[in-house]
């Protein structure tokens, strides 16, 4: 009994597990091979059905994309374009353009000048409040250094 189980572990090793499973790997994949060359011979039988077929799907959806297309509303959206790029520019006096110029100059420079010194005032503040809470944080960073070698002593 002892010598049956010893010949069958000996023919049972890696070498011949390996080679076994490689005969095995090599017969599926001649089974796919086989499955996936029917697929494309079969194809290859009615090539200029499909071909037909596909056709007519585009130029159906060619056709149905081109009826979606709102055409009178791109006609009378050019036809507004060309209103407005044909009327003469109501012309202004130029005394007119320039006092209203003028006025608009002066408004941008008082803006720009509160502006500025709102935004001084602001970096200002932010600046003092950022330099307290470095303080706030050194400190607490101290105390707890302290607290900590009074605690190790």
């Amino acid at each position: 009994m002892e010598n049956q189980q010893q010949s069958w572990k000996s023919k049972i090793s890696f070498r011949n597990a390996t080679v076994f499973l490689c005969f095995f790997n090599l017969v599926i994949i001649l089974y796919l091979l086989q499955g996936f060359m029917s697929v494309i011979s079969s194809r290859r039988l009615i090539p200029d059905q499909l071909d037909a077929v596909q056709v007519r799907y585009i130029k159906e959806s060619e056709e149905l994309h081109r009826n979606m297309e709102p055409l009178e509303l791109i006609k009378r959206v050019r036809e507004i374009e060309q209103e407005t790029h044909g009327e003469p520019e109501a012309v202004q006096p130029k005394a007119t353009k320039q006092t209203a110029a003028d006025y608009l100059s002066k408004r941008l420079t008082n803006f720009r000048s509160t502006n500025d010194a709102n935004n001084q005032k602001a970096v200002e503040e932010w600046r003092i409040r950022k330099m307290e809470r470095a303080r706030q944080r050194e400190l607490e960073r101290n105390g707890t250094f302290i607290t900590q070698h009074k605690i190790n002593f």
